[in-house]
């Protein structure tokens, strides 16, 4: 079992050496669409679209929306890393091209996979093999959906699995940048160690956490929603309140600590913005007394009360910090 997770850090690690120029990630998109389409096909007729909800109006009401916080999380979470491979496009390349390129590529691709799996998990309460195969691990449902495909099948559950590299390498890139522009002591350790660094950490937890890993990570990858929000909405202000039509921004100068903003507003803000989900969040670990109030159970607005709050705090205090400090 721990050579799986050994040959997907190491293929990884070898990918990124190679560079995003050489990687061609568009075209790896190819083969797994077309096995997820294969799956549509194997697996689709065992999907029951006639499931009803269960609970009261107030219960349903809550775990959708709790839901939809969940699946927001998602995509938010390229948010942090999305300028790390916009740098590749000419500098001529329209806001708007950018923008929707952006939004189209992972709207379809999320809309795509989430229908998918609501299908699967559909076919879990009425298929006796498909509940087994899921109380096995999600990657056993997978391969439970192409039954009826024989060896082919199997061919294209690997292809799904190999999918993993292909999620894998940009994040170890975003990662390995990540660690260089911490400062220039950091800079100075080229990327490929960077990269090696991060394929060796996340090899010690797939290996020793292999039989735990995906419930812990289930349950707390949440969190990366909540704080992405709150980024997002920082970098969002800054941007339209602060930086349009103004200054904008000085592109030589961002490794020059006197002409950078000290953050401290940025900092403040993101403090405060967190009592949004403390109040509003509802996950195994835990239920923000907010959150407690929704539907007869619970329901997660952490994401939009940690909005609330970075929006009103942010432009009062950045002002303040422009008036003071005068970056």
């Amino acid at each position: 079992m721990a050579s799986k997770p050994k040959s997907l850090a190491l293929s990884c690690k070898h990918k990124v050496f190679m560079g995003m120029r050489l990687q061609n990630l568009r075209y790896q998109a190819i083969p797994q669409t077309i096995v997820l389409f294969i799956l549509v096909g194997s697996a689709g007729p065992h999907f029951n679209t006639s499931l009803q909800s269960v609970g009261s109006s107030a219960t349903i009401a809550a775990n959708r929306l709790s839901f939809f916080t969940l699946q927001l999380s998602v995509p938010l979470s390229w948010a942090g890393a999305s300028s790390d491979f916009f740098v590749y496009y000419p500098e001529s390349t329209s806001k708007r091209m950018v923008f929707a390129m952006t939004f189209i590529g992972v709207s379809v691709s999320f809309i795509l996979v989430n229908l998918l799996a609501v299908g699967l998990a559909s076919g879990v309460s009425t298929k006796p093999g498909w509940e087994t195969a899921y109380n096995t691990s999600s990657g056993a449902l997978i391969l439970a959906g192409f039954d009826g495909l024989g060896g082919f099948g199997k061919f294209c559950a690997v292809v799904v699995a190999l999918g993993l590299c292909s999620n894998a390498v940009p994040s170890i890139y975003a990662a390995a940048l990540d660690f260089q522009v911490l400062g220039k002591v950091w800079k100075a350790i080229p990327r490929y160690l960077w990269a090696t660094v991060v394929a060796i950490i996340y090899l010690v937890c797939a290996v020793a956490g292999r039989d735990q890993l995906f419930l812990i990570f289930q349950n707390f990858l949440a969190l990366m929603g909540y704080w992405l929000a709150i980024f997002i909405t920082i970098v969002f202000e800054e941007h339209v309140i602060f930086r349009r039509n103004k200054k904008g921004y000085d592109w030589a100068a961002y490794e020059d600590k006197t002409k950078l903003p000290l953050g401290i507003a940025a900092l403040a803000s993101f403090l405060v913005g967190w009592v949004g989900p403390i109040l509003g969040m509802y996950q195994v670990y835990w239920t923000g007394p907010v959150a407690a109030r929704i539907g007869d159970h619970g329901g997660d607005v952490g994401i939009w009360l940690g909005i609330a709050f970075t929006a009103v705090v942010f432009p009062p205090l950045r002002f303040l910090e422009l008036r003071q400090v005068g970056r």
